[in-house]
């Protein structure tokens, strides 16, 4: 059975600031993506320096202000949780920079990394900086906050995206991959899912399958944890009385999102 859901082990930074979540190469079969999420009460500082790798930092719940020494960007964040359904605020730094990031309030942030060679300016990514889009129909309707899109120059190979699935629907549906390095037809990005629920006792389920099924694993999927897809076909089902909150990091050798869906299921975008 390959090892690909992760629940939250919380671990102790500082008596301010708790780790829920560290996804590397070392815990995964990764070797483009790293996750962290960490919860900072109320004046808690977290610093970090970077090595040959990028970041995204994402407000997720709560005010923070981040700084990487030469630009501050105070008071950022929207949302006191994520099924308030409206964007939030993001920051990216580049290589080899020191960053630092202090918890106005109470607040809950993911850092999305991925190797780079790039130095890229660093950049305030705004709430209403996002795209927003509707997508599907029927049962398959879920509402996306773009972050970091394939189309955004500001990032090296970081795609970071936002996802609302209410209950009864399916989303990343059909069951869609994209893990050949073939463009234009398919391009190869590992991707992870941080997963939350409302209410939090709710779950949903996720599979992740390759058409060999010599990936083919179902997993139920609770409130706080982190599904890795490093290939494969990878939809969502959320039960009925339970909305979906995830969201997905995507990195690879190419920063393009080209997708290739299970033509099993392609059938179903074509219904009347």
């Amino acid at each position: 059975m390959a090892h690909l859901k992760y629940k939250p082990v919380p671990r102790k930074l500082s008596k301010d600031i708790t780790l829920l979540q560290h996804i590397n190469n070392g815990n995964t079969a990764l070797q483009y993506i790293e996750l962290k999420v960490i919860k900072m009460t109320s004046g808690a500082v977290f610093q970090e320096k970077l090595g040959k790798q990028e970041v995204c930092i994402v407000a997720l719940a709560g005010k923070i202000t981040v700084t990487d020494g030469e630009q501050t960007f105070e008071e950022i964040g929207t949302r006191e949780n994520v099924f308030e359904k409206i964007p939030t605020d993001s920051v990216y730094i580049s290589i080899e920079q020191t960053f630092e990031i202090t918890a106005i309030s109470e607040a809950t942030v993911i850092l999305c990394y991925s190797p780079s060679e790039k130095k890229k300016a660093t950049a305030l990514i705004k709430a209403s900086d996002n795209t927003i889009e509707q997508r599907g129909k029927y049962q398959n309707k879920r509402l996306v906050h773009n972050i970091l899109p394939d189309t955004s120059p500001i990032a090296d190979r970081l795609l970071v995206v936002e996802v609302f699935t209410d209950g009864g629907n399916w989303s990343s549906y059909p069951p869609h991959k994209h893990d050949q390095d073939n463009l234009p037809l398919e391009s190869k990005l590992e991707e992870t899912y941080y997963h939350e629920m409302n209410p939090r006792q709710g779950f949903v389920f996720q599979r992740v399958y390759t058409d060999d099924r010599l990936l083919d694993e179902t997993m139920t999927v609770e409130n706080g944890d982190v599904v890795v897809v490093p290939k494969g076909y990878h939809p969502v089902g959320v039960p009925d009385g339970y909305d979906s909150y995830y969201l997905n990091v995507m990195a690879g050798p190419t920063r393009k999102w080209q997708f290739h869906n299970d033509l099993a299921h392609e059938w179903i975008l074509t219904r009347e």
